[in-house]
């Protein structure tokens, strides 16, 4: 490699920097500053390298430019596809032709968790906690400061009261924790991460918003309690089913390289990422023990434009998930443009978001959100919380929206109707920098084996 392209691969940059290199840049030096980058992670490599795979486009370019480039390397280069059991079916399908094609007896993919010890079912354990209240023994199951002391405490309390614990009040040892598990003891993923601070089992959350006595007064916290005590939502999803098993089997697989598909231009946090790392940065892994882990994001510079021009250009085989078609908010046609969980709604705030989206797409996984995993009525929790018909008729297309929801008052009769009142209703809801860091003690999972099929 010429020094004109070492010279864009540094341990951080400046957001200009960065802007620049990803506008101004071409395909041809983008891809001669990947290849090197990849040169550099290989060579830190000691143990065994690997690519976090999604059967998305990104990771897929990272995988051809290893392929490519460095064929005898790649021979030795593992592939890991963290299935949620909540995957697109597009997306699942590709993954695993991708994988056993390219990478055969090295492509593996992840494994849901089982639970490790007993945990009361939400709704049995919502019943418990008030029949205390109401007996006066809530000392049973809280700290001295009002919050849960634990899921042990909840089960001694039902034993002491005799209850006898069955799969239907119960979730036993063993359990997988899959989406519907998360979904009941957790909440959905209606808003995005910043709303969900409190990343804790939803009986949890409502003990210390009801009983603790350190919730603070500042007045955005109250207005986002306001929320949080009517509506269960969190984003312990993604830690259950893609972060910690891609992590445990990286350390099963004993990798100290990862490859990802992550680039500047795709959010703020990842800009920021690149500008504060660079390419390649170190962390600690506690199965790495002669060394750092390294994380490795060939990609930084490159746009969406890039990877799809780099596809064509080498005439790459990709997910179907991304000619299927949908209507955005304006009228226009407009093609899938991102893979991840079928049923994610972090990005609710925004218009043409990823439910209004797979309304249209896959409306069969739509309805199981809406029907069998309870987010219409968390959806009309939240929208009723803030709705202003002045503000929402003034960006609804017809302006009636808001008027519908109160002439057919159940939420089933709006959805069958017109289920695109609540594409933009989360607009409504702004909970970012909430400053919830040291509001709640955050609990620890611990993930083991397991597997879950989607429907």
């Amino acid at each position: 490699m010429s020094e004109d392209i070492d010279s864009y691969i540094r341990s951080s940059y400046s957001f200009k920097e960065i802007n620049t290199y990803t506008k101004e840049l071409s395909l041809e030096t983008k891809e001669r500053i990947s290849v090197e980058v990849i040169k550099r992670a290989l060579k830190l490599c000691r143990h065994k390298a690997a690519i976090a795979f999604s059967g998305g486009k990104d990771s897929e370019v990272v995988a051809d430019l290893i392929e490519r480039y460095f064929p005898e390397e790649f021979k030795r280069v593992h592939c890991i596809f963290g299935n949620t059991g909540i995957e697109f079916p597009e997306s699942l399908k590709f993954a695993r032709k991708y994988g056993r094609e390219h990478f055969a007896d090295r492509f593996h993919e992840t494994e849901l968790s089982r639970l490790e010890e007993d945990e009361l079912r939400y709704d049995f354990a919502r019943e418990l906690v008030e029949e205390l209240e109401d007996e006066g023994a809530l000392d049973e199951i809280l700290k001295p400061d009002g919050k849960l002391k634990g899921q042990k405490a909840l089960i001694a309390a039902a034993k002491k009261r005799c209850y006898r614990l069955d799969h239907s009040n119960c979730f036993f040892a063993g359990h997988r924790k899959t989406f519907a598990y998360c979904i009941e003891q957790y909440g959905a993923p209606l808003l995005g991460k910043a709303a969900s601070r409190l990343d804790a089992h939803r009986i949890n959350i409502e003990c210390f918003l009801k009983y603790s006595n350190s919730l603070s007064e500042k007045d955005d916290l109250k207005e986002y309690y306001g929320i949080l005590q009517q509506c269960k939502f969190s984003q312990h999803c993604c830690k259950l089913l893609k972060k910690e098993p891609s992590e445990r089997l990286q350390a099963e697989l004993d990798v100290d390289v990862i490859f990802k598909g992550l680039m500047a231009a795709e959010s703020h946090s990842r800009l920021t990422s690149i500008a504060t790392r660079g390419h390649i940065f170190a962390s600690h892994r506690p199965h790495i023990e002669d060394g750092a882990f390294y994380h490795v994001n060939p990609l930084a510079f490159w746009t969406d434009d890039d990877v799809w021009a780099y596809i064509h250009k080498y005439d790459l085989e990709y997910s179907p998930l991304y000619d299927i078609e949908y209507t955005d908010a304006d009228g226009n046609k407009q093609h899938i443009t991102r893979n991840g969980c079928i049923m994610c709604g972090t990005d609710i705030q925004y218009r043409d978001n990823h439910l209004s989206i797979l309304r249209q797409t896959h409306p069969r996984a739509w309805r199981v959100c809406m029907e069998s995993f309870g987010y219409r009525e968390e959806l009309y929790k939240l929208f009723r919380l803030k709705r202003n018909v002045n503000i929402f008729d003034s960006f609804t297309d017809e302006g009636t929206s808001s008027r519908m929801i109160s002439k057919f008052g159940s939420t089933k009769a709006l959805l069958d109707t017109r289920p695109c009142a609540f594409d933009e209703f989360g607009e409504l809801v702004d909970l970012t920098g909430t400053g919830l860091e040291n509001e709640y003690d955050a609990e620890i999972a611990i993930q083991n084996d397991g597997q879950f099929k989607w429907i």
